[in-house]
């Protein structure tokens, strides 16, 4: 007995006593972290918005011009970001002839005075939606994101300066165009965000190239 206790002296050492102070950490090395899977509802989401702009990007590149496919694009988008996605609901084609039609709506796309334009029962008949159906879901997206007439979110960046809406701002409590005041007030509405460029600059910039 006494040469086993040397042997595990001299091998492992003997605790003759407690010792002091809080236990020793341990420290557990954790591996690398998984991403976090991706939900399918958000899979889904994803593969509904790249088939309504591919289908929005065609039928604006053959019918329309790139302003349109732009604001189609940004306005699927929005749906797409809305929780849960409104468009895991009904068929890509509606949706996209929706889109199209509120782009339109706003734009006065059926306007025949304009270089671009079209009778919105043409979407309709190109996607293989019903007139009633286009209709609907167009009234649905606008009431979603609460689109009204000459909306300036969804103007075409080339009919801004025909909106009236995208102009008319309050000033110290008035209601006025903001294209006919001064400079430095245009200036402040631009910097707050409230109109897309100064006026007066693009006034200027005219004359100079005349």
């Amino acid at each position: 007995m006494s040469e086993n206790y040397k042997l595990a002296k001299e091998t492992f050492g003997i605790i003759t006593s407690i010792p002091e102070g809080p236990p020793p950490t341990v420290v557990v090395k954790e591996g690398p972290r998984k991403k976090p899977a991706v939900s399918r509802d958000t899979a889904d989401a994803r593969a509904a918005f790249a088939a309504i702009v591919g289908m929005t990007d065609a039928f604006c590149r053959e019918h329309l011009n790139d302003e349109y496919a732009r604001l189609c694009h940004n306005l699927a988008t929005s749906l797409a970001r809305k929780r849960p996605s409104p468009l895991l609901r009904g068929h890509p084609e509606t949706w996209a002839c929706g889109i199209i039609r509120t782009i339109g709506w706003v734009n006065f796309l059926d306007d025949s005075s304009q270089q671009v334009h079209l009778k919105l029962p043409i979407i309709d008949r190109t996607f293989g939606v019903a007139e009633s159906t286009g209709q609907g879901k167009s009234k649905t997206i606008r009431n979603m994101l609460k689109i009204g007439p000459f909306d300036p979110r969804w103007t075409l960046p080339s009919r801004l300066a025909d909106n009236p809406r995208v102009w008319r701002l309050s000033v110290n409590g008035f209601v006025m165009d903001i294209r006919y005041a001064p400079r430095e007030i245009q200036v402040e509405a631009f910097e707050k965000g409230l109109i897309p460029y100064i006026p007066a600059d693009r006034g200027s910039e005219s004359d100079d190239e005349a």
